[in-house]
């Protein structure tokens, strides 16, 4: 299958500071792909860089464009959603409002409203709620809306960094399983930064694992997941 984003020699800079060095991965049409490595390894880094949020050098290539010196409002257009870190949601905005507000980018209000009903069918605890201020949520539905908000740009790529952060195991199994159908019944292709290994490696069909800026594995996620250092260090047995 046909790469969709494709990022050869990245290098990555905060200040003076150098954080990627010559990273390049793929990602096919369709696919789910997750980085993997211990903090500081370089993957939020990885995910920002593709979005233009820190300076850096190399390639860039969805589909086929290069993106390198896009600005980020221009990625977002390319329908890339990010689902950053810590959710990133309007707290004193309600769940509509937070919703309506990821899909500025369209002008078909009928559009905007199929979309946000195709949303609730994934997130129906947000159609509950979708009166509600955002900051008077749970960490998982906050995490639910982040991702619902990435839906609405109708995106044919999303990064998503660190989805189970702070969730207790049953909200992490349940996101994790949105994440699947959406993949499948939407055939959005997904970049997943996760420290929860082994959720990841279930999920994604292909991995790489970063050190220290470094790409230093990468293949199949069955593949991956059976390697012994990789089992020691982030499996845990």
């Amino acid at each position: 299958m046909a790469a969709l984003l494709e990022v050869k020699g990245l290098k990555a800079f905060y200040g003076q500071t150098q954080s990627l060095y010559d990273v390049g991965f793929e990602i096919e049409t369709g696919g789910i792909t997750t980085l993997l490595g211990a903090n500081g390894a370089g993957k939020t880094t990885t995910l920002r860089a593709i979005c233009n949020m820190v300076r850096c050098e190399g390639v860039i290539r969805f589909d086929g464009k290069d993106m390198t010196k896009l600005p980020t409002e221009e990625i977002v257009r390319q329908r890339i959603a990010h689902v950053p870190e810590g959710r990133g949601t309007f707290t004193t905005l309600t769940v509509d409002e937070n919703l309506r507000i990821a899909a500025y980018t369209r002008r078909d209000k009928a559009g905007v409203a199929r979309e946000l009903e195709r949303v609730f069918a994934y997130f129906p605890r947000l159609k509950e709620r979708v009166q509600q201020q955002a900051g008077t949520l749970s960490g998982g539905e906050q995490q639910m809306l982040a991702i619902a908000r990435a839906l609405m740009l109708g995106p044919r790529l999303m990064l998503l960094d660190e989805p189970s952060f702070g969730l207790a195991p049953l909200i992490v199994v349940e996101i994790f399983r949105i994440l699947r159908r959406i993949n499948e019944e939407e055939k959005v292709s997904i970049l997943l930064v996760e420290q929860n290994a082994a959720l990841a490696l279930d999920l994604a069909d292909h991995a790489y694992v970063l050190e220290t800026g470094h790409v230093v594995m990468s293949g199949p996620s069955s593949v991956v997941k059976n390697d012994e250092n990789i089992r020691k260090s982030y499996l845990g047995y």
